[in-house]
Protein backbone atom coordinates (compact mmCIF):
# COMPACT_ATOMS: atom_id res chain seq x y z
CA UNK A 1 0.00 0.00 0.00
CA UNK A 2 1.38 3.14 -1.13
CA UNK A 3 1.60 6.03 1.49
CA UNK A 4 -0.80 8.58 -0.72
CA UNK A 5 -3.24 5.61 0.03
CA UNK A 6 -2.49 5.36 3.17
CA UNK A 7 -3.57 8.45 3.86
CA UNK A 8 -6.60 8.43 1.80
CA UNK A 9 -8.03 5.66 4.34
CA UNK A 10 -7.65 7.76 7.43
CA UNK A 11 -9.72 10.73 5.93
CA UNK A 12 -13.24 10.52 7.11
CA UNK A 13 -15.88 12.93 5.16
CA UNK A 14 -16.83 15.94 6.76
CA UNK A 15 -13.65 15.68 9.23
CA UNK A 16 -11.64 19.05 9.09
CA UNK A 17 -7.61 18.33 10.19
CA UNK A 18 -4.42 20.40 10.44
CA UNK A 19 -1.35 19.53 8.27
CA UNK A 20 0.27 18.36 10.61
CA UNK A 21 -2.66 16.01 11.84
CA UNK A 22 -2.18 14.83 8.19
CA UNK A 23 1.87 14.22 8.75
CA UNK A 24 1.21 10.94 10.85
CA UNK A 25 -0.12 9.24 8.18
CA UNK A 26 1.87 10.30 5.63
CA UNK A 27 6.00 10.45 4.39
CA UNK A 28 5.47 13.43 2.35
CA UNK A 29 2.86 15.33 3.35
CA UNK A 30 2.50 18.23 1.22
CA UNK A 31 2.90 16.53 -1.92
CA UNK A 32 0.06 14.10 -0.69
CA UNK A 33 -2.04 16.82 0.47
CA UNK A 34 -1.37 19.39 -2.83
CA UNK A 35 -2.66 15.06 -4.49
CA UNK A 36 -5.24 15.13 -2.64
CA UNK A 37 -6.44 18.56 -3.01
CA UNK A 38 -6.29 18.23 -6.57
CA UNK A 39 -8.56 15.17 -6.54
CA UNK A 40 -10.86 16.96 -4.70
CA UNK A 41 -10.65 14.80 -1.54
CA UNK A 42 -9.67 17.41 0.61
CA UNK A 43 -10.40 21.03 0.39
CA UNK A 44 -8.36 24.15 1.70
CA UNK A 45 -10.13 25.81 4.52
CA UNK A 46 -7.15 28.41 5.48
CA UNK A 47 -4.04 28.00 5.88
CA UNK A 48 -2.78 24.55 7.53
CA UNK A 49 -6.08 23.27 7.90
CA UNK A 50 -8.05 20.79 5.50
CA UNK A 51 -11.48 19.44 5.40
CA UNK A 52 -12.55 16.07 3.62
CA UNK A 53 -15.48 16.52 2.35
CA UNK A 54 -19.15 15.59 2.93
CA UNK A 55 -21.02 14.42 -0.47
CA UNK A 56 -24.73 14.93 -0.04
CA UNK A 57 -27.60 15.01 -2.46
CA UNK A 58 -27.05 18.14 -3.06
CA UNK A 59 -23.72 18.72 -3.08
CA UNK A 60 -20.84 19.34 -0.84
CA UNK A 61 -21.86 19.68 2.83
CA UNK A 62 -20.01 23.02 4.82
CA UNK A 63 -18.00 21.08 7.87
CA UNK A 64 -19.31 22.16 10.82
CA UNK A 65 -18.67 25.66 12.14
CA UNK A 66 -17.90 23.76 16.36
CA UNK A 67 -15.24 21.60 14.47
CA UNK A 68 -13.73 24.03 11.75
CA UNK A 69 -13.09 26.19 14.98
CA UNK A 70 -12.12 23.49 17.25
CA UNK A 71 -9.50 22.15 14.73
CA UNK A 72 -8.03 25.71 13.80
CA UNK A 73 -7.93 26.72 17.08
CA UNK A 74 -5.95 23.49 17.87
CA UNK A 75 -8.15 23.85 21.18
CA UNK A 76 -11.33 22.64 22.27
CA UNK A 77 -11.61 25.64 24.61
CA UNK A 78 -13.74 28.13 23.26
CA UNK A 79 -17.11 29.84 22.94
CA UNK A 80 -18.98 30.72 19.74
CA UNK A 81 -21.30 33.23 20.22
CA UNK A 82 -23.62 35.18 17.63
CA UNK A 83 -24.16 38.87 18.48
CA UNK A 84 -27.68 37.68 16.99
CA UNK A 85 -28.12 36.52 20.75
CA UNK A 86 -28.38 39.63 21.75
CA UNK A 87 -31.58 40.39 20.13
CA UNK A 88 -33.48 37.74 22.43
CA UNK A 89 -32.32 38.99 25.44
CA UNK A 90 -35.22 41.88 25.01
CA UNK A 91 -33.41 44.86 25.63
CA UNK A 92 -34.04 46.88 22.10
CA UNK A 93 -31.47 45.37 20.03
CA UNK A 94 -32.59 44.13 16.33
CA UNK A 95 -29.59 44.06 14.26
CA UNK A 96 -28.77 41.17 12.34
CA UNK A 97 -24.59 39.85 11.87
CA UNK A 98 -23.00 37.74 9.92
CA UNK A 99 -19.81 37.44 11.54
CA UNK A 100 -19.71 34.70 14.96
CA UNK A 101 -17.51 35.64 17.42
CA UNK A 102 -15.54 33.18 18.62
CA UNK A 103 -13.76 33.28 22.35
CA UNK A 104 -11.23 31.52 23.35
CA UNK A 105 -7.68 31.91 24.43
CA UNK A 106 -5.62 31.63 21.76
CA UNK A 107 -6.07 33.78 18.56
CA UNK A 108 -7.28 37.27 18.51
CA UNK A 109 -8.67 38.50 14.74
CA UNK A 110 -10.41 38.44 11.90
CA UNK A 111 -9.85 35.03 10.37
CA UNK A 112 -12.12 33.39 7.13
CA UNK A 113 -12.88 29.86 7.45
CA UNK A 114 -14.01 28.00 4.83
CA UNK A 115 -15.70 31.46 3.26
CA UNK A 116 -16.75 32.54 6.57
CA UNK A 117 -15.25 34.96 8.82
CA UNK A 118 -15.00 34.18 12.62
CA UNK A 119 -13.82 37.37 14.58
CA UNK A 120 -11.64 35.85 17.40
CA UNK A 121 -11.24 37.28 20.83
CA UNK A 122 -8.59 36.46 23.31
CA UNK A 123 -10.53 35.96 27.18
CA UNK A 124 -8.20 35.32 30.24
CA UNK A 125 -11.05 32.42 30.71
CA UNK A 126 -13.89 31.58 28.65
CA UNK A 127 -17.16 29.71 29.74
CA UNK A 128 -18.00 26.58 29.08
CA UNK A 129 -21.35 27.27 27.23
CA UNK A 130 -23.42 30.52 26.79
CA UNK A 131 -25.93 31.61 29.51
CA UNK A 132 -27.89 34.79 29.59
CA UNK A 133 -26.18 36.16 32.29
CA UNK A 134 -23.02 35.61 30.18
CA UNK A 135 -24.81 36.99 27.22
CA UNK A 136 -26.09 39.96 28.90
CA UNK A 137 -22.46 40.74 30.24
CA UNK A 138 -21.26 40.63 26.78
CA UNK A 139 -24.02 43.17 25.44
CA UNK A 140 -22.47 45.29 27.91
CA UNK A 141 -19.42 44.97 27.20
CA UNK A 142 -19.38 45.11 23.40
CA UNK A 143 -22.33 48.31 23.91
CA UNK A 144 -19.74 50.41 22.09
CA UNK A 145 -19.51 48.10 18.93
CA UNK A 146 -23.51 47.69 18.19
CA UNK A 147 -25.32 50.05 15.95
CA UNK A 148 -28.49 50.89 18.42
CA UNK A 149 -29.65 53.53 20.32
CA UNK A 150 -26.72 53.06 23.67
CA UNK A 151 -28.55 55.19 25.49
CA UNK A 152 -31.93 53.33 24.63
CA UNK A 153 -30.53 49.48 25.14
CA UNK A 154 -28.17 50.30 28.35
CA UNK A 155 -31.66 51.17 30.55
CA UNK A 156 -33.29 48.12 29.23
CA UNK A 157 -30.31 45.80 29.73
CA UNK A 158 -29.65 47.06 33.85
CA UNK A 159 -33.40 46.52 33.98
CA UNK A 160 -32.88 42.74 32.70
CA UNK A 161 -30.07 42.26 34.86
CA UNK A 162 -32.53 42.96 38.04
CA UNK A 163 -34.43 40.10 36.79
CA UNK A 164 -31.86 37.90 36.88
CA UNK A 165 -30.53 35.62 39.10
CA UNK A 166 -28.06 38.15 40.79
CA UNK A 167 -25.39 35.02 42.30
CA UNK A 168 -25.30 33.74 38.73
CA UNK A 169 -24.70 37.65 37.10
CA UNK A 170 -22.14 38.08 40.10
CA UNK A 171 -19.93 35.03 38.70
CA UNK A 172 -20.08 35.75 35.18
CA UNK A 173 -19.53 39.38 35.68
CA UNK A 174 -16.30 38.10 38.30
CA UNK A 175 -14.96 35.57 35.13
CA UNK A 176 -15.95 36.64 31.96
CA UNK A 177 -16.77 40.41 32.34
CA UNK A 178 -14.68 43.56 32.04
CA UNK A 179 -13.88 46.11 33.96
CA UNK A 180 -17.15 48.51 32.13
CA UNK A 181 -19.45 45.36 32.41
CA UNK A 182 -18.86 45.42 36.31
CA UNK A 183 -18.96 49.06 36.86
CA UNK A 184 -22.72 49.18 34.90
CA UNK A 185 -24.08 45.94 36.82
CA UNK A 186 -22.51 47.11 40.09
CA UNK A 187 -25.40 49.07 41.59
CA UNK A 188 -27.56 45.88 40.35
CA UNK A 189 -24.99 43.51 42.46
CA UNK A 190 -25.03 45.83 45.08
CA UNK A 191 -29.11 45.36 46.19
CA UNK A 192 -27.81 41.72 46.18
Amino acid sequence: MSALSDLKRHLRPGQVYRRKDLARWSNAVDRHVRQLLDEGRLEKVSAGVYMAPRQTRFGAAPAKPEKLVETFLGDDRFLMVSPNAFNGLGVGTTQLYNEPVVYNRKRHGKFTLDGRVYDFRMRPSVPKRLSKEILLVDLLHNLDRLPEDKSAVLPRALERAKEMDRSRLAKAVQDFGSARAERLLSPVLERA
